[in-house]
């Protein structure tokens, strides 16, 4: 069971009991991610992150920040997304104390040192450069832009090259003060925690982070009013696709039915989409669906690659599978697997401290409020037929259908012309 403290700064202190853990997590998150730029710094997020382990100026280079993480034995990183950015350290319990000072001091007190800024660039481009050449990672971001345009919603946590290459110290420094601040700020101790001082040390460690109140975000813009379409050309031996409906926030309530929808649909290799595009058509390695629920957006996407030559049938087959869900009742055994699938997946992906940390963080990051996984599982429970055919009816619709496709193409129309759930009526 997870205990939740506000510490007299304004800090968020959760912590997640794990006694038969040989390790603890400790993970600070916080609220800054791509959505909180402006178009002239976009990636500084990401960015900063990458530098938060170059040096402090307890710590002066990423070698000795590395080699006393490394002596503790520790396994630590960092990543960024849209809404957050988190840290973490994972360590034997008698390193805890170590532990939270280094993390605190990268939080803290990195000095963006102009030569370390200057070398990171060049990491940074080579990164955006890497996702460039992986389709699968590439596609997303096609798919996030042609959902969002030109607003941070739309734009990749990595930022662009052009924006990367001007970041400079004094960004750094200003991004820093507005937004890691402590109301902004989560820190999660997860696993076989090493002491009930916990708390007091974490109120030492994180004593002079600022009370500033921190700088939010604009919100997600949306309109839609017809099926939109982005043909991204590229010579490759397969065409990967992204075909997308605009849902919802994380905090609706029908986020535990698109949960239970996005599993009948393309969740498992059961599932109706794998059953049809792999098993019956041949045409796809890879097919999944996937609910992505954020503060104040949210979409359902089904992505796969198929064969150049089997992706106009394998999009009609897409779209005939998510119409099927909105005219038909889903049959009770498969709605019962479908659930046990989702519950049994869950409850596996928390085996670590680390899952523990982030699986409570993002919840209270994102919805301000948490629920146990037997709280999740007994709201997956509540789920019925009605009410996924209800919400299918609802999302798949031709004014919030989107698709994008990655591959050796260059006719659009021949997606066009099949890009909608209903036949044409005159």
């Amino acid at each position: 069971m997870y205990s939740k403290k506000v510490l007299a700064n304004g800090i968020r202190l959760i912590t997640v009991p794990r006694p038969d853990s040989l390790s603890v997590n400790i993970l600070v998150l916080v609220e800054a991610g791509s959505k909180y730029e402006t178009k002239n710094q976009s990636g500084i997020s990401h960015f900063l992150e990458h530098m938060c382990f170059k040096g402090t100026k307890k710590r002066p280079t990423a070698l000795s920040i590395s080699g006393e993480l490394d002596a503790l034995g520790a396994q630590y990183n960092a990543f960024t997304s849209q809404e957050y950015t988190g840290y973490y350290v994972t360590c034997l319990p008698d390193k805890v104390e170590q532990a939270l000072d280094i993390i605190s001091d990268m939080y803290l007190n990195s000095t963006f040192d102009a030569k370390e800024i200057e070398k990171e660039k060049g990491v940074i481009v080579e990164e955006i450069n890497m996702i460039e050449d992986i389709p699968m990672r590439k596609i997303q971001d096609l798919f996030t832009k042609l959902l969002y345009g030109d607003q941070p919603a739309g734009w990749d946590v990595a930022g662009r090259v052009e924006t990367v290459k001007k970041i400079s110290q004094p960004d750094f420094l200003a991004y820093r003060r507005s937004h890691y601040v402590a109301n902004k700020t989560i820190i999660l101790v997860a696993g076989c925690l090493p002491a009930k001082t916990i708390g007091a040390q974490i109120r030492k460690c994180f004593a002079d982070l600022s009370r500033q109140p921190g700088r939010n975000k604009l919100p997600v813009k949306e309109k839609q009013s017809r099926p939109n379409l982005l043909v991204f050309h590229k010579p490759s031996d397969q065409t990967h696709l992204v075909l997308g409906f605009r849902t919802f926030g994380v905090k609706r309530e029908e986020t535990y039915t698109a949960e239970v929808l996005t599993m009948i649909l393309g969740g498992n290799m059961s599932s109706r989409l794998f059953q049809k595009i792999r098993d019956e058509m041949g045409a796809a390695y890879y097919i999944r669906a996937h609910h992505n629920s954020l503060t104040d957006h949210g979409y359902l996407d089904i992505a796969s690659g198929v064969k150049n030559n089997k992706a106009v049938p394998a999009l009609e087959a897409i779209l005939r599978e998510c119409r099927r869900l909105a005219e038909e009742e889903v049959p009770q055994t498969e709605l019962a697997k479908a659930k046990d699938s989702l519950i049994g997946t869950t409850y596996l992906s928390l085996e670590t401290p680390t899952d523990l940390s982030v699986y409570y963080g993002l919840q209270e990051l994102l919805k301000r409020e948490m629920m146990t996984p037997e709280e999740f599982a007994k709201k997956i429970k509540a789920v019925t037929a009605k009410d996924i055919k209800q919400l299918a009816k609802r999302v798949f619709t031709d004014r919030g259908l989107n698709l994008t496709i990655l591959g050796p193409h260059k006719n659009k129309k021949k997606f066009s012309q099949v890009l909608h759930l209903y036949p044409h009526t005159n």
